[in-house]
Parts: structure tokens; C-alpha cells; sequence
């Protein structure tokens, strides 16, 4: 069954900027502009200014089916994730795990790639070069730590997958081999008080 009309709206907070245009959304903020385009959805974006003179971004779909309408909320998340990345931005700590050879890792190109090296002993040397955008610096507080920065969701958690998957076990029971990068904490970059 469709429905004839289904909509939400989000508020935009003070210091951030949204212009759509044909379903391309553009949001900027103190920490920079992200840029999102949502041409495979069949929903109308639109700008609206409410009774109080708050700016609202209006999500509509119409004669939409139940998939339709339930991507409504997944592009206000994916916009909600825009607004977090250019004001607080994204942080994601990561924790290297093993149990004989200690993981050694040197960060390189100016933060923006990191070689791994002694993985379970091997001699083969791991690099990964994160993402555009995404920045990777040691943690000073935590031994065997490394935190990665960057204002774009997508970017940020794809860099630590990227991390992550460099460091498989091979050929062995990984219910006893442990080994790797894990990600131990997602958050912002601006901690609120």
C-alpha cells in the first residue's frame, strides 16, 4: 500500500549552513564543508522556515511505499551525521591486542598513513593510507593506541575497517589468536562539558 504523502522535519542548529540543491546536500560548519548526494532516493528535500523563524530541513516522499518512507529517516540520519561532522567532528580510538609479538606501528605521510609492522611476528610490513579527510595520531595517555580524527562519518569509520582488515589472522583458529586492531571507542572530537 502507498502512502500519499509522508514527511519529517530537523531542526538546524546556530552556526551551520544547509543548501540543497536537486537532492544534493551541502552543510557547513565551524569545522569545515561536507557535501552529500542523495539522487538514488526518491524524496524531495526543501528548506523551511517555521512560525518562530527557526530554519527546518523537510523530508517529503510521495505515494511512497513502505521502503520509501522509512528511507525518510535514513537520510535525516545521514544529514544529522553532516551536522555532528562539521561541528563536533568524529573521533574513533583504536587499541592494538596481542599476546607473544608486540604490534609496532609508525605513523607516516604527515598522519595520513600508518605502517604496521611485527604482527604475530611476521616480517611483512602492513601499510594502510587512510581516507581523504581522516587523520591519525598516537594516544599519549594510552600505551598500544592510536586515535583517528575527521569531520566525515563515512570516512573516519571506513579508515578503521581498513586498519582492522590489514590485520587478519590467516590459517589459524581465531577464536585463540586474537590478534589485531580493534576499534575500543567512538565519539567527537569536541567533547562537550
Amino acid at each position: 500500500m502507498k502512502t500519499i504523502l509522508s514527511s519529517e522535519t530537523m531542526n538546524i542548529p546556530d552556526g551551520v549552513t544547509i543548501k540543497v540543491n536537486a537532492k544534493v546536500i551541502e552543510v557547513e560548519g565551524p569545522r569545515g564543508k561536507l557535501v552529500r548526494d542523495f539522487k538514488h532516493l526518491n524524496l524531495d528535500f526543501d528548506l523551511i522556515t517555521d512560525e518562530n523563524g527557526k530554519k527546518k530541513l523537510k523530508i517529503d516522499a510521495w505515494f511512497g511505499s513502505r521502503k520509501t518512507s522509512a528511507a525518510i529517516r535514513t537520510a535525516l540520519s545521514h544529514v544529522e551525521n553532516l551536522i555532528t561532522g562539521v561541528t563536533k567532528g568524529f573521533r574513533y580510538k583504536m587499541r592494538f591486542v596481542y599476546a607473544d609479538f608486540p604490534i609496532n606501528a609508525s605513523i607516516t605521510n604527515d598522519n595520513k598513513s600508518i605502517e604496521i609492522r611485527n604482527f604475530l611476528g611476521e616480517k611483512k610490513v602492513r601499510k594502510v593510507d587512510l581516507l581523504d579527510g581522516v587523520s591519525i595520531i598516537r594516544s599519549e595517555k594510552v600505551k598500544d593506541e592510536v586515535v583517528l580524527d575527521g569531520n566525515d562519518i563515512e570516512l573516519v569509520s571506513r579508515s578503521c575497517a581498513l586498519i582492522n582488515q590489514k590485520c587478519h589472522v590467516k590459517k589459524k583458529d581465531i577464536r585463540k589468536f586474537l590478534d589485531g586492531i580493534y576499534v575500543s571507542e567512538k565519539g567527537a572530537v569536541v567533547v562537550e562539558e
